[in-house]
């Protein structure tokens, strides 16, 4: 028998976790709109971007929430974020291996570089070093944060260590 997907999904994991290919594919497989948290973060404008204010930030957030489905992905794990963590019916965290997610950050970059894979951002050298920092500091700090979180009684959630396995949680 086969599940029914959550109307409001929370997706969270590292830089290259795989979250925004999960997201995209959940979204077209049951047509649910996906939002990506750092374009809830900034206004993508030309050749910079620019950083909302909390409180646009906020208000962006919540319209999103409020709607009746909804899938929202990012590696934001901050005070800000947790309304939506609030609000989901699921939780899924895509703790990939470390080492993947250094490859899938390099992989990225080249392509994005090369014209092969849309980046919502100027993919610089600047921001490829950043990702493996942030990488770093998700791993160390985030982690064992959303491990916590997930561990409370009233949060329904899920761990992945591949984003492919979220079919077989859906049969």
């Amino acid at each position: 028998m086969n599940k029914v997907i959550p109307n409001k999904i929370h997706i969270i994991g590292s830089v290259g976790s795989g979250k925004t290919t999960l997201a995209r594919n959940l979204s077209r497989k049951y047509s649910v709109p996906y939002y990506e948290l750092d374009n809830v973060v900034w206004i993508r404008h030309g050749s910079e971007d620019i950083r909302r204010s909390d409180e646009e930030r906020d208000k962006y957030l919540d319209n999103i929430i409020r709607s009746d489905r909804w899938i929202v992905e990012g590696a934001h794990s901050h005070v800000w974020v947790f309304k939506s963590f609030q609000n989901a019916n699921l939780i899924i965290f895509l703790d990939t291996p470390y080492v993947l997610r250094i490859f899938r950050i390099t992989k990225r970059y080249f392509l994005q570089k090369l014209g092969i894979e849309k980046a919502n951002y100027k993919p610089t050298f600047k921001i490829f070093m950043k990702m493996f920092e942030w990488n770093a500091r998700f791993e160390k700090q985030s982690k064992p944060m959303i491990l916590n979180l997930l561990n409370q009684d009233n949060i329904k959630s899920i761990i992945l260590k591949d984003n492919r396995m979220i079919d077989q949680y859906f049969k």
